[in-house]
């Protein structure tokens, strides 16, 4: 007896979610937000609440018994987009939010073929910069924009 491709995608949601839900209250509260009705913990959890919810309700009622088709995926843009993900972890901190965020961007641009470098260049750096300016002025959460070499060590 086989699995379907819509019990295997519930089951793996289901397992990212409950994960997504678990380690949604190792979010730390400063001290006067620990009695407010939304905080840091709140969307976290109500996304991993309604994760295994749907979820379980896809793995309960009956879908479709075609089994999972893998072939035909283009396996290669996906692995180049996980390597690209990783390396703009690896490198947002030494880098800075804007130049780490336009590399990664760009490289995923170029990954999905694009290959016009002014393009690439127009479609990432202004919304690195807008995004960045929303954070940080309208939101008010602080994301260092350049690379820590840039930093003054002290007056």
């Amino acid at each position: 007896m086989g699995i379907s491709k819509d019990r295997l995608g519930a089951l793996l949601l289901l397992i990212f979610s409950s994960a997504y839900w678990y380690f949604a209250y190792d979010i730390r509260l400063l001290p006067f937000q620990m009695n407010a009705a939304f905080h840091a913990r709140t969307m976290p959890a109500v996304l991993g609440v309604l994760g295994v919810g749907l979820s379980l309700a896809l793995l309960i009622f009956p879908g479709s018994k075609a089994p999972p088709e893998v072939r035909g995926f283009n396996w290669g843009i996906g692995i180049v987009m996980l390597v690209l993900m990783v390396l703009y972890g690896l490198l947002v901190r030494p880098l800075g939010f804007i130049i780490a965020t336009s590399l990664f961007l760009m490289g995923g641009y170029w990954a999905l073929g694009e290959r016009k470098p002014w393009l690439l260049l127009v479609a990432s750096v202004p919304l690195v910069v807008l995004f960045w300016i929303l954070m940080t002025q309208g939101l008010d959460v602080f994301i260092e924009p350049w690379p820590t070499m840039f930093k003054s060590s002290g007056p």
